[in-house]
């Protein structure tokens, strides 16, 4: 039983992306690709969206709660971003 095979235009609308994302992040997708002809089977695509789902962490719709009161911080919440280069170097002279 052979499965059926999709070609980049194919599988850009089935997954209902462009195809130049597809093309852009091929490297990080399952696919097949013999000599310089890429295909997708319906197990790939499957896959690739199953990477990109997200569910929601907080509200009604949350698949677990979020953290309970007295629990133990995240060990990197002390971390804050750095700030914009041109306004860090806004003080030097």
């Amino acid at each position: 039983m052979s499965q059926r095979r999709h070609t980049y235009p194919e599988a850009a609308e089935i997954l209902r992306v462009k195809e130049t994302w597809l093309r852009r992040h091929i490297k990080q997708l399952p696919h097949s690709k013999k000599g310089r002809e890429v295909t997708f089977t319906d197990a790939d695509l499957d896959r690739i969206d199953s990477l990109h789902h997200h569910e929601p962490t907080t509200g009604p719709l949350a698949a677990a709660p979020a953290s309970a009161p007295g629990a133990a911080p995240h060990p990197l919440t002390h971390l804050r971003p750095l700030p914009r280069r041109g306004k860090a170097l806004a003080g030097v002279s």
